[in-house]
């Protein structure tokens, strides 16, 4: 059967397609078994490296991975908060008519968008440490938060305007045609309709988010979920394979749960604007903002 996208395959191209999954299939399966060979040659599948994990018990969850998963999910929640409405906003702001707002707006992205994380994570330690009262204890926690927050409040803001342009412009004209104010078009018009466009996008920085806190871990000793992986593997004898493996298998579902949500929302939001068909007469648009500005009545 011949498709959209491409031509139905013949007898050459579908013997083609078969040798290249079986050679693929030999492949993946020799790189299994080399590295299940390799691991076991180095004892890393003993079962004694497992065992705090697998074997029952819950001190290394309770003493070790659920602290660390709690800073984590709780700088990303934090960062994601702030990030996501200053985010929109900038976004909006680099769309402005006026030159004294779109100019800063564009300034302050682009910088913050060019530097790496790291560094304004560093840069927010060194703050709080210098011109703040803010606690030791507490630092790491607000330069993690700091550094995402800044760099990716940039990447949103971005993302809020190219969702806004990729919206044909006959609709915001026919919105001003019938006598809505900018910020109404934005508003009412372009704001939902980007919304459902962007939301891949914004999952993906949300994403991103999440897997950046380990920097904090890795360089300003903020006691995440990966650092915590870290002090697990030196107290139950280096089994750094088995404590790395249970973090990213943590990551994992943590990513996949939001990635999920996001497509369940995104086809929840496209079922709901999805036009019922139905003609509409002056009566039933008599409430629509501006729609007194068109002189038209009944």
């Amino acid at each position: 059967m011949t498709s959209v996208l491409y031509d139905a395959q013949g007898p050459r191209a579908k013997r083609r397609n078969i040798l290249y999954t079986v050679v693929f299939l030999a492949a993946l399966a020799a790189l299994v078994w080399w590295v299940y060979t390799s691991l076991d040659e180095k004892n890393q599948l003993d079962w004694a490296l497992w065992k705090p994990y697998l074997g029952g018990g819950t001190e290394a969850y309770s003493t070790y991975i659920w602290p660390g998963l709690q800073n984590t999910l709780k700088a990303a929640a934090l960062s994601m908060v702030i990030a996501l409405p200053l985010g929109a906003v900038l976004g909006i702001a680099r769309l402005s008519d006026h030159v004294w707002v779109r100019v800063p707006t564009a300034v302050v992205v682009e910088f913050f968008r060019a530097i790496p994380v790291l560094v304004l994570m560093i840069f927010g330690l060194a703050l709080f440490s210098q011109y703040t009262d803010v606690s030791s204890d507490d630092r790491p926690l607000y330069a993690v938060v700091t550094g995402l927050v800044l760099y990716n409040a940039s990447v949103l803001a971005e993302i809020v305007r190219a969702g806004i342009l990729s919206l044909p412009k006959g609709q915001s004209e026919a919105a001003m045609a019938i006598g809505m104010r900018k910020g109404q078009v934005m508003r009412v018009i372009l704001l939902p309709q980007a919304v459902t466009a962007m939301l891949p996008a914004i999952v993906s920085q949300l994403v991103v988010i999440v897997k950046d806190t380990a920097l904090g871990g890795a360089v300003l000793t903020f006691p995440e979920l990966l650092a915590s992986a870290n002090t697990a593997s030196a107290y139950y004898g280096a089994n750094t394979i088995a404590s790395f493996t249970i973090v990213a298998v943590i990551y994992l579902i943590i990513n996949f749960s939001l990635t999920t949500f996001a497509s369940w929302l995104e086809g929840r939001l496209r079922r709901r604007k999805k036009s019922t068909g139905a003609v509409l007469s002056v009566e039933d648009t008599a409430g629509i903002p501006g729609h007194a500005g068109t002189g038209i009545s009944a």
